[in-house]
């Protein structure tokens, strides 16, 4: 099994009061109809510090969403900088590369906010990648705390570019900085800003569908994010045209993995339980690392092979095949050693 490096565990520190009734978020109908965990994550008093220690929300924070920019220009000066213009934003550096983007970190020229540029290239015989068309039709209708801030888009001859919030780390960047899990109030709020996030765009029949740490965003207050639209899709209902090649194989789940594209937002919770479990014991759940099959053993490993009996209508999918190689439910000393977080967990 794949882990992270142990360089040392958290230290304890003083768990903090427990949040007041009446300011415990509460799930309400509203005029648009049934929209729980509405509450801004800014409200939430527990957040990280830089040593994964819980610490007091700043008073001045609390309550208020991040800024959302305007379109606006000077009236003074016809050549100020504007929305909408690549000479608008300066490129301090190169955040990383990926096969068809380059991510930087900016600022703005036009109210000097530090933003994210994610710069795509357009080659002329392809035109603009789908993946990029659809994250940015995406998120120019998601307006919530947990859903990263698009505020601008960028059309050249040669570069599509998306301008985002800018946040300073990721899931995955934190994880490895305190490696052996995390602090379980920070786990906590981690999980139910994630939770939170998808509740939005699935009330709004969208599938995130690449679910992992590293597109999951933390701000220096705590506040997570949820990024990388580019394989999101707006469910239409119903629907069975939809890719089993989507989520990045450690967190995709076995229906997906056995060749199923009848799948709806369980696609998306299995990844959530998958980065719970990688949050609290500071190892992924299951680490496959060859390929399809290698994965759905390592799954398997833990939860047994199934069946008609334990899944009815397993046998009619189309990558599996009954009786091949089965695994029994480990015991609970094996399920120990496989995933060490268990011995919190008796049973």
């Amino acid at each position: 099994m794949s882990t992270r490096s142990c360089q040392g565990t958290d230290s304890v520190i003083k768990p903090l009061d427990t949040i007041p009734e009446d300011k415990k978020v509460r799930v309400q109908r509203t005029q648009s109809g049934f929209d729980p965990f509405e509450k801004p994550a800014s409200q939430v008093k527990r957040v990280h510090s830089e040593n994964n220690a819980c610490i007091s929300a700043k008073s001045s924070s609390a309550g208020k969403e991040s800024p959302k920019l305007r379109r606006h220009s000077s009236p003074s000066s016809p050549t100020s900088p504007k929305f909408g213009k690549a000479d608008s934003y300066e490129k301090l550096e190169k955040l990383g590369e990926g096969s068809y983007a380059t991510v930087y970190k900016g600022k703005s020229k036009v109210n000097g906010k530090l933003v994210a540029l994610k710069v795509i290239r357009l080659q002329e015989e392809e035109g603009t990648p789908f993946t990029a068309i659809r994250e940015a039709s995406l998120l120019k209708g998601l307006k919530h705390s947990n859903i990263v801030l698009l505020h601008d888009i960028i059309h050249t001859k040669e570069t599509l570019t998306l301008v985002f919030e800018y946040v300073h780390t990721d899931l995955c960047q934190y994880m490895d900085k305190h490696p052996g899990g995390l602090h379980p109030d920070n786990v906590k709020l981690f999980l139910f800003q994630l939770l939170r996030g998808l509740s939005y765009i699935h009330q709004r029949y969208i599938l995130h569908r690449d679910l992992k740490p590293q597109n999951l965003l933390i701000g220096d207050t705590g506040e997570l994010k949820l990024a990388d639209f580019g394989l999101a899709r707006a469910k239409s209902i119903p629907s069975h045209t939809y890719s089993n090649e989507v989520v990045t194989l450690w967190y995709r789940p076995p229906d997906v993995l056995l060749g199923s594209t009848d799948y709806s937002t369980c696609l998306d919770m299995w990844g959530v339980g998958c980065i719970f479990i990688e949050m609290i014991q500071g190892v992924a759940a299951f680490p496959g690392m060859k390929d399809i099959q290698d994965q759905l053993e390592r799954i398997f490993l833990v939860l047994g092979t199934p069946s008609e009996d334990t899944w009815p209508g397993v046998n009619s999918l189309p990558h599996f095949k009954p009786g091949e190689r089965p695994f029994t439910s480990i015991s609970t000393t094996l399920r120990r050693k496989v995933w060490p977080f268990h011995t919190a967990f008796p049973g």
